[in-house]
């Protein structure tokens, strides 16, 4: 008798402490996913608003330089595919010796990072470089 009433008591103790500690365990999951989702979206829109141009005429050398700033510093929450097209562009801006690089391929470098950061935000995406429409700003000269 003394052991089913000791059942009767625990029982509902245990099941309340391991019912506690997987709503916390769940709870500072989400919260932790939900910073890092934060914190990516703030660094990719940086480097999105860097790439401006960055491929055309229209970059100066000081925005070229801020750009590699927080590309080196992408290394360390970038996912592989964004490091990776990160590299194709800047392989592009090199092999171009200070040219402008080829309009089409420069889009197309450009929307694979932009597509890449959408994959890695959302989980996956049904658009292509192509969807992404990258405008070089001239300035009008009168």
């Amino acid at each position: 008798m003394e052991i089913n009433n000791l059942l009767l008591v625990l029982l509902p103790i245990v099941a309340a402490l391991v019912s506690s500690y997987f709503t916390y365990y769940f709870t500072i999951k989400s919260k932790k996913s939900e910073a890092i989702l934060k914190f990516k979206e703030e660094k990719y829109a940086n480097l999105l608003v860097l790439l401006q141009g960055f491929v055309g005429a229209t970059v100066s050398a000081d925005a070229k330089r801020k750009f590699f700033e927080e590309q080196y510093k992408s290394w360390l929450y970038c996912s592989d595919d964004i490091v990776k097209a990160i590299n194709k562009m800047v392989q592009l801006v090199i092999a171009s010796r200070g040219k402008e690089p080829n309009p089409d391929e420069g889009r197309k470098a450009i929307g694979n990072i932009v597509i890449a950061m959408r994959k890695d935000l959302l989980g996956k995406t049904n658009l292509n470089w192509h969807d992404f429409q990258y405008t070089d700003v001239t300035e009008d000269k009168r």
